[in-house]
């Protein structure tokens, strides 16, 4: 006998389907060659990796608490940080003990899903959720209104205007107008309240389910039993109109979330997914970007994005680099020239040898510092946090003491009463207050080339009355000009060059560029190039603030040589304004550059403005105390010291501090690492900083110094708003709850006060999202 096989349902199947997919997806995620795109080695421990993911799902910070406890729980998992605001955390874990799928199958049990912050759907994931959220919205509108108009006549109507049977009638009409709102429309809601039961969680859609739920329910029972003791409480006009209410503010937060993440998804999602590499037989093949190495030549045709730091070898081009160094811009670009990744190429083909890919390059650092700045939480958010779940426990208590109050004299008045509780109360526009404005602000930094590395930094750059300055590559450019060589005796000025060249060469300090730029060019002139670019230093180390060390070797022997500041070198010191650097080995001095230096066309304007703002400004530089009162005088600065270590640095700002001084530091990021640190909050200036080191909070892309007045301004504004968004919340709940409490104010006007109130504060952040006004010197 032949059994007949029973088939699933298209939709069980499709169930099934999308789970066993999300299974292979999160077991793919497994394979470490697969870390690297949404994962760094995370420096402070020993093996472990830090991932950056996007959280489908959340919507309050209550989510987001329920999410760190969840992936805390994991072994293995050290750390976790996620910003409810804009839904991405960061989590630290140790491949040695778990591995991706493990911690991103702990939070799918509660019903969120953790998707790798590069994935390539996410835009599109987005998108259907905007798609979804725009359809319940339409129909929570249209079965609003509708209901609304068979709710009219029994409102305007004086008794026994309408007949008992009319009533009825539209009464049912109502409830069934009601079903796709409750069965469609709510469905976030109610899911997300469901999970969170499921799970023994709190989130701020709890309440707001249970308002709905009682609410048609109770409507429900009159509907049926006119006659019974709830046949007067029908709520079906409230019920559909406080649902409207809420998805239309839902679906304005999730509006400002995109745009104020736009900066950062702009930037994460540049590189491309495959490049052609020149093969050994000259032919081109396309290979993922995961397989490219230093040392590949790959072809890049107009209107595709570069995947990796290089040098061009072949052909001609404009790139554009704006989101990259806030060069708006296009840039020329040609043989012998270097490009970074994620910038585009606009206009002609070109050949680019790669000499950076993955974590290296200058765009992964970047996005590295945003993506740190869109999960890190400032303190205000983080006070928000703490008392989230306290706050929704009183929610739940409030509502329940006003059903029992109302209870003995009207039972079916105080379960109204109790919903208008639970929905009015919903702590949604307190948990953005922050949030919202901070990631606004930050958004709009970035689409102007100012990197936020933490968004605490903002509150802090806002309550700041002391700026200091840097001298070399933050006043000045970061280009100089050997202007005269001193050497000692048997020693040429081209010999002198060539040595401070080839250990110059190792360091990243503007001095160092522009020697090793000065002997390339002397070199070409003569047509030793190769040599110079030949010969190596070995065992080089940097002391920041002082200078460079290594062992050269020349014809065969090792000459162990010192260059930087002249107390480092032990060498004489000129007379006259120009900056000085010297050369010595252990036998004493060998030679001094003079390098002429321009200051920036900006940093007077800069200054005054500064000024304007009731600032106090002083200069702390390493370099001699002439040059650095030269420049500090030129610039408008009285107070200027020179000769100072990167730890006179760092005790003159500590004293300063000690004082009740709120102190900013603006430096070229790499000597300056103490101070920045130290510094309430602080800026690092140019293109050629490595970001991976830096200590700063902000960092300017493009290296101009009239960014920092619009950013301080904006800082000032971001806080304003947060107070103003805190303020308003904090009225709203003390205004409204006595009132919802009191029986004064129903359960529609309670679902208005709750989305007007959010929505109040998602616009007031978005004043913020406007780009930086620089004005020109």
């Amino acid at each position: 006998m032949t059994q007949a096989r029973v088939l699933p349902s298209p939709s069980v199947a499709m169930a099934h389907r999308d789970v066993v997919d999300g299974e292979q997806r999160l077991k793919l995620l497994d394979d470490p060659q697969e870390w690297a795109a949404f994962s760094l080695v995370e420096k402070g421990l020993s093996g472990c990796w830090s991932s950056s993911v996007v959280f489908e799902g959340m919507h309050c910070n209550a989510c987001a608490i329920t999410l760190e406890d969840a992936l805390r729980s994991v072994p293995g998992v050290h750390s976790v940080q996620i910003s409810a605001a804009s839904h991405r955390g960061r989590i630290v874990w140790s491949p040695d003990v778990t591995r991706p799928s493990e911690w991103m199958n702990s939070v799918e049990r509660f019903g969120y899903k953790a998707i790798p912050a590069n994935d390539a759907h996410a835009h599109e994931r987005r998108r259907q959720e905007g798609r979804r959220m725009g359809w319940r919205l339409a129909v929570a509108a249209l079965c609003m209104m509708q209901v609304m108009m068979y709710a009219t006549p029994v409102y305007l109507t004086e008794p026994g205007g309408i007949s008992d049977e009319m009533v009825h009638l539209l009464r049912w009409a109502s409830w069934v107008l009601s079903l796709p709102v409750v069965f469609f429309s709510c469905t976030p809601f109610l899911r997300s309240a469901w999970r969170d039961l499921s799970q023994r969680q709190l989130s701020m859609d709890l309440p707001v389910a249970l308002g709905m739920t009682v609410t048609f329910v109770v409507s429900s029972i009159g509907t049926f039993e006119p006659t019974g003791s709830l046949g007067a409480e029908v709520y079906f006009d409230s019920l559909t109109m406080f649902v409207f209410f809420l998805l239309m503010g839902r679906w304005l937060e999730l509006r400002m979330r995109d745009r104020t993440a736009g900066a950062l998804e702009a930037v994460l999602n540049r590189l491309p997914d495959n490049v052609r590499k020149r093969m050994p037989d000259g032919q081109w093949e396309a290979i993922s970007i995961r397989r490219l190495a230093v040392g590949d030549v790959i072809e890049v045709l107009p209107g595709e994005a570069l995947a990796g730091d290089g040098l061009v070898l072949a052909g001609q081009t404009q790139v554009d680099e704006a989101l990259l160094t806030g060069e708006s811009i296009p840039l020329s670009r040609q043989a012998g020239d270097r490009v970074i990744a994620g910038s585009h190429n606009l206009s002609g083909r070109i050949e680019v040898q790669i000499e950076q890919v993955g974590a290296s390059t200058r765009y992964a650092q970047i996005v590295s510092l945003m993506e740190t700045a869109s999960f890190s939480k400032p303190a205000m958010a983080l006070l928000v946090d703490r008392w989230a779940k306290t706050f929704l426990v009183a929610v739940l208590l409030a509502s329940l003491l006003s059903a029992i109050y109302w209870w003995p004299s009207d039972p079916a008045h105080a379960v109204m009463v109790a919903v208008a509780v639970l929905i009015v109360t919903c702590p949604c526009a307190l948990s953005l207050a922050t949030p919202a404005a901070m990631l606004a602000c930050a958004g709009a930094l970035a689409r102007s080339g100012v990197l936020v590395r933490r968004l605490e930094a903002l509150q802090n750059l806002s309550s700041i009355d002391t700026v200091v300055f840097d001298k070399t590559g933050t006043l000045t450019l970061d280009a100089f000009e050997v202007v005269r060589i001193h050497t000692r005796e048997g020693v040429t000025p081209e010999q002198a060059l060539q040595w401070a060249a080839t250990l110059a060469r190792h360091s990243l300090h503007p001095v160092s560029r522009t020697l090793w730029s000065q002997a390339r060019r002397c070199a070409l002139a003569i047509g030793c190039l190769s040599a110079l670019e030949s010969a190596t230093a070995q065992f080089v180390t940097e002391q920041a603030g002082q200078g460079v060390s290594g062992v050269l070797s020349l014809g065969g022997q090792a000459m162990k040589v010192r260059l930087g500041s002249s107390a480092y070198c032990r060498a004489p010191v000129y007379a006259g304004a120009h900056l000085q650097v010297s050369l010595a080995d252990d036998a004493g001095w060998i030679a001094t550059f003079e390098l002429a230096e321009e200051v920036r066309p900006e940093a007077r304007a800069v200054v005054a403005q500064l000024k304007q703002l009731g600032l106090q400004l002083k200069v702390l530089s390493g370099d001699a105390q002439s040059a650095v009162t030269q420049v500090a005088s030129w610039v408008g600065i009285d107070d200027a010291r020179g000769a100072c270590s990167p730890m006179d640095k760092l005790d003159a700002v500590q004293a300063w501090q000690a004082q009740g001084h709120r102190v900013a530091m603006v430096g070229d990021g790499l000597n300056d690492g103490p101070v920045l640190a130290g510094a309430d909050v602080s800026f690092a200036l140019g293109q050629a900083l490595p970001l991976a080191q830096s200590k700063a909070d902000f960092v300017l892309m493009g290296g101009p110094l009239s960014l920092l007045v619009p950013t301080l301004l904006r800082s000032r504004q971001t806080l304003r708003i947060v107070k103003q968004n805190l303020v308003w919340a904090a009225l709203y709940n003390a205004a409204c709850i006595p009132l919802a409490a009191l029986g004064y104010l129903p359960a529609w006007a309670a679902g208005l006060g709750m989305a007007l109130s959010s929505l109040l504060v998602v616009l007031n952040a978005l004043r913020l999202s406007k780009a930086l006004v620089v004005t020109s010197p």
